[in-house]
Parts: structure tokens; sequence; C-alpha cells
């Protein structure tokens, strides 16, 4: 694969997943939280399963492990991260809510040493965690008047997704599934849409069939399940054989400048700067935290 179709692959996979964090907010207007979620991974699932199907040699994960890691991406990278992000993304703007997502390196890292046993953080470890923390604080801006504010429990809620997030790829490590991980990936998809299903209906949510949404909200599901979904994830995994999961990280800080200006763009939201000052302090930590990983990736450079 050349270094330009890598160079695409990677901003394409940053448009993908930082556009889900405006399309959410369209899908918001006229779905509740948990069946904009269920909706999303039944196309998302069923794109991903068909593309498995026409492609895998065996499209069905079969050990303990590998159904192990099928269950973490249904319950955690689909129900607990989705289901957060979206309650999130009712009280904040997606701008907002994309740069305490970009926590999910540092909070791999975190889960990584202390789960693990892999590697160690020291003082400027801790210093790099604590830039993280206080970079999504300045975001969500909390004092003692306003910590029950929207913006502080939206970034609350995110957070608790992110949190998931990084939690699930430390288990799945530990489970060390043997079979490819887009199969996997595509059968939690199918596993997350069939409990998001049962939560929404079970928190009494109102249940409008897809034709009776606007052409927009089927628009922002379509980009949501095809593109942010199926197609993102081929993308990302595909990314991550070549580039290793360093490089791959570092699409977490593509996503909140193209959600911040899609936000912006579509829905007339506003950045302020002391927003960008707060995505800046978690970029900040993240260089910290990781600082050996880049300092190895610069020495391997041919400039």
């Amino acid at each position: 694969m050349s270094s330009a179709r890598t160079a695409a692959l990677f901003l394409a996979l940053g448009l993908c997943w930082g556009g889900s964090f405006p399309a959410i907010e369209f899908g918001l207007v006229e779905l509740d939280p948990l069946l904009l979620g269920a909706y999303r991974f039944d196309l998302g699932a069923l794109v991903a399963l068909g593309y498995v199907f026409a492609t895998a040699d065996d499209p069905i994960p079969r050990t303990p492990s590998d159904l192990g890691a099928v269950a973490v991406a249904g319950l955690l990278f689909v129900v607990a991260n989705i289901a957060f992000l979206a309650y999130g993304q009712v009280y904040t703007t997606g701008g907002i809510a994309s740069i305490v997502y970009s926590l999910n390196p540092i909070l791999t890292t975190f889960f990584t040493v202390w789960l693990l046993g892999e590697g160690s953080l020291d003082l400027r470890g801790y210093v790099g965690v604590a830039l993280g923390v206080l970079g999504v604080a300045l975001v969500a801006q909390p004092s003692p008047a306003n910590l029950g504010g929207d913006t502080t429990v939206g970034v609350a809620l995110v957070f608790v997704a992110a949190v998931a997030v990084s939690f699930g790829s430390v288990v799945t490590r530990w489970l060390a599934p043997p079979s490819d991980a887009l199969p996997r990936t595509a059968w939690g998809m199918a596993l997350g849409a069939v409990v998001l299903h049962g939560l929404s209906v079970a928190a009494g949510e109102p249940q409008p069939l897809p034709t009776a949404l606007s052409p927009r909200v089927l628009v922002s599901l379509a980009f949501l399940g095809v593109f942010a979904s199926a197609l993102a994830y081929a993308i990302y995994f595909g990314l991550l054989d070549r580039l290793g999961p360093f490089e791959i990280n570092l699409v977490s800080y593509v996503v909140p400048v193209v959600a911040t200006v899609a936000g912006a763009v579509l829905l007339e939201e506003a950045v302020t700067p002391l927003t960008v000052v707060g995505f800046l302090v978690v970029v900040a930590g993240f260089a910290l935290v990781k600082r050996e990983a880049i300092r190895r990736q610069l020495r391997g450079r041919s400039w």
C-alpha cells in the first residue's frame, strides 16, 4: 500500500468518525439515544456482515476467546459506548464531545499499565494523564455553580463512553482472540444492535419506524451506519495491521477537528478559545504519556 493511499485512508477514517458527532446530533432531533444507536448498528451490522460473508474464509467466530471478544465488542464498544455518547450529546455539542472522546489513547495506556502490567507510567506519564483530565475540565468548565449544568453532565457521560472503549480494547487484548478482527467486530455490531433495541423498549422510548423519519435523519442514519460504523471499522483494522497501534491512535486527534468544524458549519455551534485550549492540553497530555513511542517513531523516520 502506497504512503499516499495510507494517508488518504487515514484522512477518510478521521472524516468518518469526526462526521459521526454532528450526524448523531441530527439523529437526536427525531430519535431517542438508544433507538438511534440501535438503528445505526442495524445498518452497520448488515453492511459489515455482508462484507465478511463475501470475503472471509471463516466468517463465524468459534473459539471461547473469539466469542468473548464479540461480547466485549457488542456490550462495551457498541452498547455502553454509543448509549453514553448519544446521551452525552443530548447535553453538549458534538465538538465538545469529540474532544472528551480524544482521551481514548491516554485511557487505553492507563488501563494497559494497570490491568495488563505492560509498560509503566513514571512521574511524567502521570502528569500526562493529569493533563488529559485537565484538558477535559477546561472544555467542561465545571464550577460549584454549574456542576449539574448541561455541559458538565454531557462531558461526564461522554467520558464514561471513552472509558468503555478504552477498557474494552484492553480486555480484547487480554482475551487474545485468534480470528480476524473484522468478523468479530461485525458480529459485535449485531449483538450490540439487538441489546440496544431491547434497552430502548425497556426504557420506554418512542419506537418510530424508519419510514416515519425525515430525509435528513435518514441521511444521518445512513452515514452513521455505513460510513461511521461499517466502513470506518474496515479502514481502522486495515490500517492497524499496517501502521500499528501508535500511529492509528493519532486519528483520535483528527476526529475533534473534523467534528468541531462540521458542527460549526452544519449546526452553527460556537467554538470558544477555551475549548481549543482544552483540546491542545489533551494532546499535550498524550504526548507526555506516549513520549517514548513518539521518540522511537521519530528516530525511525528518514527525512
